[in-house]
């Protein structure tokens, strides 16, 4: 039996955290080719560090783009999180590209031809999932982190919080009574901020925007309430720390309340199945839990390079469901193509959306006009409702 009573803590960074900058710079370079090119391959990682920005990676799409672009792309994402910084700013920080074509070798396993289908970018395995513990269907203890930093950017980039500055992140463990959350216990919050903008003050203005993100009662204890613990955050974002793509997995997907795969997602084209697997993943899941048929899921997707068909699917509804989950398994088999090119039609991946998901998480966002975060559509839940009935 599962433990009914129990603390769970989740954290998120902002997109000033020098791990979300890399990815967003990743990001941008994508949305660049794929802008261009809706078919490119796109394989890039970046680096940021003191006055240091450096992308390398592997590409396969229009000659047009330069290095130039590349800069362009990689010094308007840093405007754009907000970064002017002695140490690390927008216009003055130096930009390395190390960008090599694609492998001949992936891109023959990859490519369809006359008699293959287009196969996975590479081998590996993917989880998505789904909960009923918050209205988008995402593990509280995550969403509620995201939706902390994501008001206090909101604030910052509007100038109503002149202190604060692009680095921070959050945890908060929530206490679970009969498996759902109840409230929080601790929270923790580290800004960066100005030298100006320190101790009482600062403790007091993110407080404010705890308390509008938490559901009411929900707020922790005041000696649980913790703001830059360490006395001050001044030196932060890349002067402080390195930063590198996809080294915030946790934080882009579940908080560790589900399995993550083997693969990071940012900085890679949708025909990478770590990426475009996972997103379906978690559009299976969120289906079934928006469907009423279980209030959590998940759901595991393996893939080997080269090959169009998923070697494994597998559902587990942690004994919340009320229908067969074997049955289930096999209907939703039937509902969606699980090959790479049937996810990235079927969710429409193939167009410049990535930047959006480079900060506060993959995962319970809201679908955007464009076609952004697409596999966070409930569109299917009525049929798997009405077909499991």
């Amino acid at each position: 039996m599962p433990q009914a009573d129990y603390l769970f803590t989740s954290e998120s960074v902002s997109e000033g955290h020098p791990d979300k900058v890399a990815d967003r710079i990743s990001d941008s370079i994508v949305d660049l080719y794929i802008g261009q090119d809706s078919e490119a391959r796109v394989a890039v990682e970046t680096l940021v560090t003191k006055n240091l920005i450096m992308v390398a990676g592997e590409v396969r799409g229009p000659d047009t783009i330069s290095d130039a672009d590349l800069e362009e792309a990689a010094r308007g994402a840093v405007k754009d999180i907000g970064y002017e910084q002695e140490g690390f700013h927008w216009e003055t920080v130096e930009f390395v590209a190390h960008i090599k074509p694609q492998s001949p070798d992936i891109a023959m396993g990859v490519d369809s031809s006359h008699n293959k289908d287009e196969g996975a970018g590479d081998q590996g395995i993917m989880f998505g999932y789904a909960c009923d513990e918050t209205q988008v269907l995402m593990p509280a203890p995550i969403q509620y982190s995201h939706d902390i930093l994501r008001s206090l950017a909101e604030a910052r980039h509007l100038g109503d919080a002149p202190g604060l500055e692009p680095d921070s992140k959050s945890q908060i463990t929530l206490k679970y009574e009969k498996g759902r959350p109840v409230g929080a216990t601790s929270v923790v919050v580290s800004s960066q901020h100005t030298e100006n903008f320190t101790g009482s003050d600062l403790r007091e203005y993110v407080r404010g925007h705890v308390e509008n993100i938490l559901p009411e009662g929900w707020m922790c204890p005041d000696e649980e309430f913790y703001v830059n613990p360490t006395g001050q955050f001044i030196v932060g974002g890349p002067v402080g720390d390195t930063g590198l793509t996809g080294r915030k997995i946790i934080v882009d997907t579940y908080g560790g309340a589900a399995p993550h795969g083997g693969g990071a997602f940012s900085g890679k084209d949708p025909t990478k199945v770590d990426r475009s697997a996972a997103y379906m993943a978690r559009y299976m899941a969120k289906n079934v839990v928006a469907s009423g048929v279980a209030s959590r899921c998940t759901i595991q997707l393996s893939y080997a390079i080269g090959v169009s068909k998923p070697l494994s699917f597998y559902v587990n509804l942690h004994n919340t469901g009320k229908v067969d989950e074997a049955k289930l398994q096999d209907r939703l088999c039937e509902l969606v193509d699980l090959s790479p090119r049937g996810i990235r039609e079927y969710l429409q991946l193939n167009k410049p959306i990535y930047v959006a998901t480079s900060a506060y998480g993959h995962f319970g966002r809201i679908p955007t006009a464009d076609g952004g975060f697409s596999w966070e559509k409930t569109d299917l839940a009525e049929t798997i409702k009405r077909e499991m009935a």
